[in-house]
């Protein structure tokens, strides 16, 4: 048994405990249908909070203050601008820094195609690879390599690239993790960043099964990719233009190295992903080669023999280096690793403080009427009957927000800590979220037609993939308000989390780590134990949904004893021990913490009071002859006492 019960109910229960005067205390505890539906008799966490302006009211301002007012206003904006083009700045740094760290590892994952066949083990590679790399353009880039060199297939690639849409989406769930301090912001932020979430996992348990039993993506896509004659052309550069000034002053890689691991370029092994020479120059030439046979000659023409050398002409290139890069890093020697964990430090501490400098920055611009004012123009709907159009203007405002930042991470990033502070409601988010999918892949889309002409049928291929997967998934997901299940899972999370807010972590380390890893150590035990594994868990997850919305909805179909979880010890279904345990292992370490600090305090203070005794000793005795020659004489009497006392009778 474990917890999971904790996750799926969501009405509260309640534990007894007997005391020793067998008096029963009823105390609240997360425990059935947590993700189901929400209790309407307490008031709702999830109403927008008001900001209060605290301030002096416009009105009663001289003209001086008024002045002073919009100019603090202004300053407010710019390093509004500046905090958020650092924060952009870091995601890439923060992107550079995991391919140096894991990149290398992320192509020798692909490198075994016997795995990648199975679509399980290819969906949570996709998921592996994207986190390593913490970008779905750069795995997108891999895939496609390999299926213009032939490791792959496309039908192969369709599950890796479902893989990198979920793994994409861990970026802005770490981000709701800073705003962990307030209770009532972190429920916001983290259903506002696992919205994100649910709708990837979800749209993955459905089609993926389709994908595999009908094929009905890699048909469609290779029907579009053979009915247009598309040419290839050049990808525009929006934000990059931008950010590319800061990041490629600091960092530089050669993503190539990744792929040429993937596909199998013994060379790329020893390479570093550190670019040193950003402009080359290629010499090809024709020269005579020795090959090991005549089956490797250029052509029967072009092929002699040399007494047992075979040889023939070939084209042979050659890379002449002409100038070197001018990031930080590229005359620096050190090793890939640790140029990725200095970045990795670094960017994720610009990250961090640009983003609560941000939020403090919104929560002091966003008040008043300013606040009521934005936030009426982003969650108020259209008027009846066209009230379900404003969700499509989402979507395509978030789409087109994404293509112009080009990344879903740095949008969806974005509009995490807006959701924390209240600007933005859970329910305008979502489409938001669901735009940022679309326009991340039609960046892709744009991306895959600045191809070369052999690798671009492929690769406009696999973005299309990309493209129809999520247009199925909102068709999944959102049109009928009914089906809008990732909004009430993402707020059933987010009032756990509010509660237990150490299960955020356990989510994301149970969700993008071990249950990826899980299926994947699986897959490379073959099919079999995949199946007599997976299967008869999958089983009992189905029947846990199926009894908790039966507890929930018509108990009376139950048994007596499945009509709650009481039979279940309580640490099976709440997490209210668990938390002790954690509360337990936390001041545990913070007990250490402090010990330690106390002892080393006090080693400080003895040292200090014995070099201070030492000092005042030889000074004194420096200052005051007769005490010392005293001192001295009480010494050597002390010394013939205990030699005394130390000799036999």
């Amino acid at each position: 048994a474990s917890p999971l019960p904790e996750l799926i109910e969501s009405s509260t229960s309640w534990s007894y405990s007997h005391s020793e005067t067998d008096d029963i205390k009823a105390s609240p505890a997360y425990s059935t249908m947590a993700l189901v539906e929400e209790d309407s008799e307490e008031p709702d966490p999830w109403d927008l909070p008001e900001l209060k302006d605290t301030g002096v009211p416009w009105s009663a301002l001289d003209t001086k203050g008024k002045v002073l007012r919009v100019l603090v206003a202004v300053l407010k904006f710019i390093l509004l601008l500046g905090f958020l083009y650092m924060f952009i700045c870091s995601l890439d740094i923060l992107s550079s820094a995991f391919q140096l760290v894991g990149g290398k590892t992320a192509g020798n994952i692909f490198q075994d195609s016997s795995v990648l066949s199975n679509p399980l083990a290819g969906l949570v590679i996709g998921v592996l690879v994207t986190l390593l790399v913490q970008s779905s353009s750069t795995s997108s880039s891999i895939v496609v390599s390999m299926v213009s060199s032939g490791i792959l297939t496309v039908q192969v690639a369709v599950p890796i690239i479902m893989g990198t849409n979920i793994g994409t989406s861990v970026t802005n769930t770490l981000v709701a993790m800073t705003q962990a301090g307030d209770r009532s912001t972190f429920r916001r932020a983290f259903a506002g960043a696992t919205v994100h979430d649910f709708f990837n996992w979800l749209s993955v348990l459905v089609l993926l099964p389709l994908e595999v039993a009908t094929g009905y993506l890699y048909i469609l896509t290779k029907l579009i990719t053979d009915s247009f004659q598309i040419q290839s052309g050049e990808a525009p550069d929006l934000l990059n233009v931008i950010t590319d000034v800061l990041t490629e002053s600091i960092i530089q890689l050669d993503e190539s190295v990744i792929s040429g691991i993937a596909t199998g370029n013994p060379e790329a092994q020893h390479k570093s992903l550190i670019k040193t020479w950003c402009q080359t120059y290629t010499n090809t030439t024709l020269k005579n080669v020795t090959v090991p046979g005549p089956e490797n000659c250029t052509s029967p023409v072009l092929c002699w023999f040399d007494g047992n050398d075979t040889i023939t002409l070939k084209n042979v290139s050659e890379i002449h280096n002409i100038k070197k890069c001018d990031h930080l890093f590229v005359d620096v020697n050190l090793s890939d690793l640790a140029v990725g964990l200095i970045l990795l430090t670094m960017a994720l501490l610009v990250l961090c403080s640009c983003l609560i400098l941000i939020v403090k920055l919104l929560n002091s611009m966003l008040k008043g009427q300013v606040a009521s004012v934005i936030k009426k123009i982003l969650n108020t709907d259209f008027p009846f009957p066209f009230s379900w159009v404003t969700g499509y203007i989402a979507i395509l405002v978030g789409a087109g927000m994404t293509f112009i930042v080009q990344s879903s991470s740095v949008f969806t990033s974005a509009i995490t800590p807006l959701v924390g502070i209240g600007v933005i409601s859970i329910e305008r988010a979502y489409p938001l979220s669901l735009g940022s999918n679309i326009g991340t892949t039609t960046t892709a889309i744009l991306a895959a037609m600045a191809s070369p002409g052999d690798t671009l049928a492929n690769a406009l291929q696999i973005a299309l993939v990309h493209f129809l997967f999520n247009i199925s998934g909102i068709i999944l997901w959102y049109p009928i308000p009914f089906t809008r299940l990732p909004i009430r899972l993402a707020k059933s999370l987010g009032n756990i989390t509010a509660t237990y807010r150490w299960f955020a972590a356990a989510y994301i380390l149970i969700c993008f780590f071990f249950l990826p890893l899980f299926v994947f150590s699986l897959s490379l035990a073959g099919w079999q134990v995949l199946v007599g594994v997976g299967v008869p868990l999958l089983v009992m997850l189905i029947v846990i949904v199926v009894i908790n919305v039966l507890q929930k909805r018509k108990p009376g179909c139950l048994p007596a004893a499945l009509r709650s979880w009481d039979f279940l010890p309580l640490w099976a279904h709440s997490l209210a021990p668990w938390d002790k345990v954690v509360g337990v292992l936390a001041a545990k370490c913070c007990c250490c913490c402090k010990c330690c600090q106390v002892a080393n305090e006090e080693q400080e203070h003895k040292v200090q009071e014995s070099v201070e005794n030492s000092t005042n000793g030889h000074t004194a005795a420096y200052d005051n002859p007769a005490m010392s020659a005293d001192k001295e004489v009480e010494n050597e009497i002390k010394l013939e006492l205990n030699i005394l006392k130390m000799t036999p009778l």
